[in-house]
């Protein structure tokens, strides 16, 4: 082999371990992490959007019974509207205003549906209704798949962050990604947090 190409194969050698040292280190964590936030958001948004499509038959069904519980039904209605109007900027997560206002109307419409579960006790019929009763206990595991995906998506938050705010990587991360941002995470108080309680 001649020199040159010795050269030509020892650059090529150092190319070679040099890119197989920067994946170990790290290089890529911080595309990998925002991926990881991102998929663990858009569980959230599902979650949420269930709750949201029960609401309607959960309304319906409580107002056959409960006609003189408008307040309760209307402050539902208007939370739902409110929560899925909102339209959702793609910075959001980076965005500590929008991601308030998301936050908060969430907990409106998961205050709502607590007043609006908390009416049927009155009612003995609504209780032993079976289309209620399917829904209630639908709404019960949404919010439950609610909380794991908040959950997943603040575990998701907080590792991303970390990386983003802590030596080497929060070096790396300003050479190779500049326009990493750290991610917003959810600031609802424990109250409102809670999926409702409903007893039967």
């Amino acid at each position: 082999m001649t020199r040159p190409h010795r050269r030509g194969a020892a650059g090529f050698c150092a190319a070679i371990l040099l890119a197989f040292g920067l994946s170990g280190c790290g290089v890529n964590d911080v595309p990998r992490q925002d991926e990881q936030v991102k998929a663990a958001w858009s569980e959230v948004l599902n979650q949420y959007q269930r709750r949201t499509d029960l609401i309607p038959n959960l309304v319906a069904t409580v107002k056959g019974y409960a006609t003189q519980e408008r307040t309760v039904l209307t402050e539902v209605t208007q939370a739902r509207a409110r929560a899925t109007q909102m339209t959702i900027p793609s910075d959001i997560l980076s965005n500590p205003q929008a991601f308030h206002e998301f936050e908060q109307n969430q907990a409106r419409v998961g205050n709502a549906l607590g007043r609006l579960l908390a009416v049927s006790e009155r009612y003995p019929d609504l209780k032993s209704n079976e289309n209620f009763l399917a829904l209630q206990s639908q709404l019960e595991g949404t919010e439950n798949r609610i909380a794991v995906a908040r959950r997943d998506y603040i575990d998701a938050v907080q590792i991303y962050n970390t990386t983003l705010r802590t030596i080497p990587s929060r070096w790396v991360a300003a050479i190779l990604y500049p326009d990493a941002k750290v991610k917003q995470t959810f600031t609802i108080s424990e109250q409102a947090q809670q999926a409702p309680k409903v007893q039967f």
